[in-house]
Formats: C-alpha cells, structure tokens, sequence
C-alpha cells in the first residue's frame, strides 16, 4: 500500500494530508494564530481549587483557566515509581495544591469549545525513540512492540541511561534500534530538560517553558516507523527547514522528502481539497448505494447507517450484513479524517444473525488498527448500539474549520415561517396590551412579511380588528428567517 504525506505551507497556516493508496485518510491543520498547544510546558499558578470536583484551574497565561485533575498530579518529593503515589492522587486535592501557589505544567489536551486545556504535573518530553519521564527511574516499552525478545533487549539497551534524573519510555519506532541512537536520544533529552528547568528558575509565573514542535517538524517526528514512499512540501523555506530535522533526528525519513515545485496546488494532487469539503457533510455516500449520517454533538457523535439504494442480490439480511461491513471501512476512515474523538454511537442497521454482528464487529476493529489514536470498542448494547470510544487531544476538523450558524446559534434548525408569523400576532397582541399606542409596524425578514400579508393575512386582519389597531409589514432583507421587531408608533 502506498502512503504520501503532502504538506502546504503558508505564512498563516500549515497543513499536512497523509494519502494512503490515493485516497486522503487524515488531515493535520495548524495556523499561526491558534496553534495547538498540547505537548507545551508551561510554569502557571493555581487560581482555584475544587474540592467538590477534585481538581484545580490554573492560569497558565490563556484566556481560559487550564484544568488539572487530582489524578494528574504528582505530589514534589513522590516518585513516580513509589507505591505511596497512588493515595496521593485518589486523596483530597486540597493536600495538593492550593490557591496561589506556582506549579509547573504539561498540557495534554487542548482547548475544546468551552473547556478550558488539560493539564498534567507528569511532564513528558518525546524525541525520535525516547520519551524522557522526569522523576522516573524505570523504563516502558511501547505496547506496540509484542516481540517480548525485542522489549526485553530494548529494555537492557535504555536502563544504564537511567541516572536518576529521570526514565524513560521506548517508542514503537525503536524497534531494531542500536545503543548508539539511544544514547543521543537520552543526551539530547536530558539536555533539553536541563534548559527547562532553568528557564523555570528565572521565568515569571504565567509563562511558557517550552513549546511543543511546529505541526511540519511534529508529523515528521511522529511517523518515525510509518512506511511512507514520499513526503512532499510545497515552500521551499519549511523545506530546507525539514530537511535540517532529518539529518538530525530522522535520516530514514530524509530519502523520501522532496520540494514540489509544480504549478499545480499541492493538495489537487488527490483531490484533497474536494475531500476536506466532504469531511464537513453529515452524509458520506457508500459506493454500494447505502450511505452514512454523522452528527456531532457536545456530549458524543452519532453515526447512523442506511441501505439507502443498495438493493443487494441475495436477501435482505445479506443486504443488511454487506451494507454494515462496508460502513466499517468508512466509519474507520470518517474517524480519522475529520478527528473525531470522545464518545462514538454507532447504530448500525439492525442484525437478526448473531454472527453477522460479530464479523461486523471484528471487521470494525481490523479496520480501526491503522488509526493512530487509541479506540476502544465496548461491543454492541443491549439496544443493538456500538459504543466506542476514541482518544481526544485536539478539536476536530470541523471545529477547526467551521463556526457556528448566525441564524440556528449551532441547532441545525430555525423556526418555519408559519412558526414565526404565530410568533409575532401574539407580540403585537402582547405589546398592545402592556403599551397604549396608535399603531404597530413589524420588521421581519422577507419570507415571514409575505406570509403576513399573503398565507397569513386573514388571521393578521381579525387582531387588527380586534385591537382596532393599524398594523404595517415591513420586510427586512438582513434579518434572519426567524428574527422579527413589533415597533410601536
């Protein structure tokens, strides 16, 4: 299977498009202005604590106060080996932390609509095999790497790199790797902590210590160990930039990056463009004729499948069946495109057989091993629902790119115009009860005044007479369908 990674730089906004077999499977959006924040260290200070929610706000220097949970915080002077960590992170929050005081914090998830970042007092800092634990003295192997000879050797090869100062967690793109990468994988993390921390002696409170990686640099850091044929950029400055990382931190990946100097946009390559503009759709077309509708909402997303005009050849239940495992390969895919994270429903169409719905289930989990976020699939309910879950750390695509309607206030719904015409007879009625005036005129927006004076006339004529009353209409082309203002005169 062939894999490319297309990144299109602009002096506001870089955006990175992994295309596996011609066909876009995830999107990475950074701009200038918002950059993501998780992987970012930073020295804040408590501003609240929450005994009833065991968890603290802590400024940090955003607009919105950070949030660090009891359980994401390791107590000064306690391991993160010692068998007394555990009280303290299920204990009181108030033994530990308090108001005012000065803390030094990770952030692990970003903002998200209304939420403020997550924190953590684990600090983690990654590199191209290691990923370095501040007061650790252990040593984690990626769960990724079964092999128990490899985790074994790759265990032996890191420990004599344990110094005290803190352990470390061998990625999965380590397999097969020799002493030498990880002594200056180890040198280079040490060294990086060691500034850190002294930035941390000098800074104010409310300030960063150190900022995670540009999105170009992370992906490239981050599919270590991806089988990729070629990575593609189209500025010429972020690619002398990456080519420098290369050397430095991924030769491997340096054979397969090149400059595109071509006329045409990077991303009309693969049709990446017109692909973003399906991501946004609730609906996503099956090539059987079934399709898929996917809603967003705060609490979980909802993904319901239909058979749509797919007819099938055999019976019905085949019908349902082959409609349900090609949704598989879909779901898995919408997934990872538009980012979609938290609590997934998934309703497939209803499955008399029961081993029908267990190679639906197994195909979806087959499908879901490519993606990189951690998925967890609970199985179906007793309402014959999937529950799943999916690993959150930034907003999705449509958060990123979308905002909310001006007219719905993000409902996906506005008032009918019969709905709004009943609205505003009963405002007139209302105003003319509570205000003595001679006359009424009515802005509303262009649909609404023509059905006052058309559909709805009679009923506008008989509160005219019963108010004895003059009542003008008067059409507004910028208010929205279901905005309206009863003046009186």
């Amino acid at each position: 299977m062939s894999a490319e990674l297309l990144i299109n730089c602009t002096p506001s906004e870089t955006r990175v498009a992994l295309v596996e077999t011609g066909i876009l499977q995830e999107l990475h959006i950074e701009r200038a202005a918002k950059r993501g924040l998780v992987g970012n260290i930073y020295k804040g200070r408590v501003s609240r604590v929450l005994p009833g929610m065991q968890a603290a706000f802590v400024d940090i220097g955003l607009d919105k106060a950070a949030f660090l949970h009891a359980s994401d915080i390791i107590p000064p002077g306690v391991g993160l080996d010692d068998d007394d960590l555990r009280p303290f992170q299920t204990g009181d929050i108030a033994r530990l932390v308090h108001e005012g005081q000065d803390i030094v914090v990770q952030v692990v998830k970003d903002p998200l609509g209304t939420k403020g970042a997550r924190l953590t007092t684990d600090i983690t800092l990654p590199s191209r095999y290691l990923v370095f634990m501040p007061g650790a003295t252990h040593v984690g192997v990626s769960q990724r790497i079964e092999n128990e000879e490899e985790r074994s050797r790759l265990k032996e090869l890191v420990e004599p790199f344990c110094d005290g100062a803190g352990g470390f967690i061998v990625r999965t793109a380590a397999e097969g790797v020799g002493e030498r990468e990880f002594k200056e994988d180890a040198a280079f993390l040490r060294r990086l902590w060691k500034k850190i921390e002294e930035r941390r002696a000098r800074s104010t409170t409310r300030s960063m210590l150190y900022e995670e990686l540009s999105l170009a640099h992370r992906i490239l850091r981050d599919f270590v160990g991806t089988e990729l044929d070629r990575i593609r950029v189209d500025s010429k400055l972020t690619f002398e930039s990456l080519k420098t990382f290369c050397d430095e931190f991924v030769p491997e990946l340096g054979r397969v990056l090149e400059y595109y100097a071509g006329e045409r946009p990077i991303f009309d390559l693969f049709d990446v463009e017109n692909e973003i503009q399906r991501a946004l759709d609730r609906k996503v077309e099956l090539k059987s004729g079934g399709y898929l509708i996917i809603d967003q909402t705060e609490a979980m997303t909802t993904i319901d499948i239909n058979t749509g005009a797919f007819v099938g050849r055999r019976n019905l239940e085949e019908t349902i069946f082959n409609t349900n495992v090609e949704a598989t390969q879909a779901i898995a895919r919408q997934l990872r495109l538009r980012n979609l994270g938290g609590i997934i429903i998934i309703d497939f169409i209803d499955m008399l057989d029961e081993d029908h719905r267990r190679r639906v289930l197994q195909s979806l989990e087959q499908a879901l091993v490519k993606d990189r976020a951690k998925t967890s699939v609970n199985g179906f309910s007793a309402l014959g629902l999937v529950e799943m879950t999916r690993k959150r750390t930034r907003e999705s695509l449509e958060h990123v790119l979308c905002g909310e309607c001006p007219a719905c206030h993000g409902r996906g719904r506005v008032k009918t115009v019969e709905t709004v015409c009943f609205e505003v007879l009963r405002e007139i009625l209302r105003v003319h009860r509570a205000y003595d005036a001679d006359q009424f005129i009515v802005y509303a927006s262009p649909k609404v005044a023509e059905a006052l004076a058309d559909d709805e006339s009679h009923a506008l004529a008989e509160l005219v007479v019963f108010m004895g009353k003059e009542v003008k209409i008067q059409g507004e082309p910028l208010y929205n369908q279901d905005q309206f203002d009863v003046v009186m005169m």
